[in-house]
């Protein structure tokens, strides 16, 4: 924990390191692992903004990820990080329509 405290490369806050670790602990594997549980909240559509406005930062799916995960243990997953999560992996495309970075993952058509 000491060490993680003075690491600058990371957000030093103690309470969201010991979520982060315990976050980590937590057992999934008997239940598909975590990318299952992930994949599982994937709406039908992804948003399509046209402008940086337009963007959304938290969805019904979002929420519902965050309330499952709480509900099994884990913390500091409100919905808006669990959309950062979503964007980031994929599960949503959030690139602005004439971007090109729209619908590069190859999980979302143009």
């Amino acid at each position: 924990m000491q060490r993680l405290l003075a690491a600058p490369g990371i957000i030093r806050n103690r309470a969201k390191i010991q979520a982060t670790i315990a976050n980590a602990t937590i057992a999934l594997r008997d239940h598909g692992g975590l990318p299952d549980l992930l994949w599982s909240f994937k709406p039908d559509d992804t948003p399509r903004p046209r402008t940086v406005a337009q963007i959304p930062t938290r969805s019904t799916e979002s929420a519902a990820l965050a309330k499952e995960l709480r509900r099994r243990g884990f913390a500091f997953v409100g919905p808006t990080t669990m959309y950062a999560l979503m964007e980031a992996i994929g599960i949503i495309d959030t690139h602005l329509m004439d971007s090109h970075r729209r619908a590069t993952s190859g999980i979302w058509p143009h």
